[in-house]
């Protein structure tokens, strides 16, 4: 069959990013990338002439210099033809890298079937259980307005901060990043280094768990593979692991 790859606006993209939204069903780190200017360059897939799908790589912020492939979907009538779109895609896009989520199966493929030097740069957890921790003398004291957090979730970008207190001391602080597809809220925190290891991170993980609940969205998180400590946090706040976000080098590439 025919294939062309042809430069694309976000708006020709969208009927094909829904689907692709809806059969991974699940956070996509790198979904709002496309709403930063300058940030992505977007194809069309056509087969004899007919849009089947869309290719996007990432050229700006950390991936300046470096045009990194992070999103490829193909409807699935025409996925016996994913090699050669793909290949297509390749060659217009000029890319050098990959950037996947590992449960985004199609792309995933292409990762390790063009790819080489594939490490894991995050592993992504979704909630999996609901925790009861319990640690003596905490509060939770908001520092974002009620107004910010609604402009944030509506407009998908910012999001909430808290800080957690012990005897009105600030010991830890963190939040919901709302910069993700719908209706996905990304939880962060720190504690301060005096208090590690006194369960306070799991239980301040366990609060913006319910707080982003609260708020009308569905917790999720991310951490480095080697930050054992932060893994062991966030699972005994009940978060499990379901993917990773690979990065790679296309073979080929002398970047």
């Amino acid at each position: 069959m025919q294939i062309e790859v042809e430069r694309a606006c976000d708006e020709s993209i969208l009927p094909f990013r829904a689907r692709h939204r809806a059969e991974m069903n699940c956070q996509i780190v790198h979904d709002s990338i496309h709403r930063r200017e300058g940030w992505t360059l977007s194809y069309l897939l056509l087969l004899e002439g007919t849009a089947v799908g869309f290719g996007s790589i990432a050229i700006a912020g950390p991936w300046k210099d470096k045009p990194t492939i992070f999103e490829f979907y193909v409807l699935p009538q025409h996925r016996v033809e994913a090699f050669g779109l793909f290949e297509s895609f390749l060659a217009a896009s000029n890319a050098s890298y990959f950037e996947v989520q590992s449960n985004d199966p199609l792309l995933s493929v292409m990762l390790h079937a063009y790819g080489r030097d594939i490490v894991s740069e995050k592993i992504v957890f979704a909630d999996g259980v609901t925790t009861t921790l319990q640690v003596s003398g905490v509060r939770l004291r908001a520092s974002t307005s009620v107004e910010q957090v609604r402009t944030a979730i509506e407009q998908r970008q910012g999001g909430c901060e808290w800080i957690l207190e012990i005897d009105g001391n600030a010991v830890a602080t963190g939040g919901i990043l709302f910069h993700y597809n719908r209706p996905y809220g990304d939880i962060y925190m720190e504690v301060v280094e005096p208090f590690r290891k006194r369960g306070i991170g799991s239980y301040f993980v366990q609060e913006l768990k319910r707080i982003c609940y609260e708020l009308g969205a569905v917790p999720c998180t991310r951490c480095n593979p080697a930050n054992v400590a932060s893994r062991q946090t966030l699972q005994r706040a009940g978060f499990v692991p379901f993917a990773h976000i690979l990065d790679g080098t296309i073979i080929g590439s002398t970047r």
